[in-house]
């Protein structure tokens, strides 16, 4: 599987269940057999300025991993979507985080960045997938964790 289509946040919310100010990915330019990669633009108007830092804004690394397995998520139910596992756009399936592994924080992030996540799959089955993500700002890393998720339909997980 190869997509050269690029979703935009419209699609993105079709598929994930985040919203502002939670959804911290506003496109994903590439889903291949490998992983993918998406990017949010990073903007003074984010909430979390307010108080992460008053006079010397940066975004919490905390949201940048989450935007990486965000990004993740949506590249994993569009590999499942094309193996004829899940529905389209994965509206029948809920993801939930299970671990987040070496992190590391290379860089500051600060408004006006452009984040781009760069997600490789470690690993997938129907049920679970491993990931490296990688968060970039201008070719300098900013941020890289390796994340585990898992995936069950939204009537298991009511």
């Amino acid at each position: 599987m190869s997509e050269q289509k690029i979703y935009d946040v419209t699609e993105i919310m079709n598929v994930l269940p985040h919203r502002f100010p939670m959804l911290l990915v506003d496109r994903v330019t590439e889903v291949n057999d490998n992983g993918g990669k998406g990017f949010k633009n990073v903007t003074i108007n984010e909430d979390f300025f307010n108080g992460h830092f008053p006079g010397a804004p940066v975004m919490p690394g905390v949201l940048i991993v989450e935007g990486m397995a965000q990004c993740a998520g949506f590249i994993a139910l569009k590999m499942l979507e094309a193996q004829g596992k899940v529905s389209e756009g994965g509206s029948d399936i809920v993801i939930y985080f299970m671990t987040i592994d070496g992190v590391k924080f290379r860089k500051p992030v600060k408004p006006g960045d452009r984040l781009d996540y760069n997600i490789e799959v470690i690993k997938m089955s129907e049920s679970r997938g491993k990931f490296k993500g990688y968060a970039t700002v201008d070719g300098e890393a900013c941020a890289e964790a390796e994340m585990m998720a898992m995936w069950v339909s939204k009537d298991k997980a009511k």
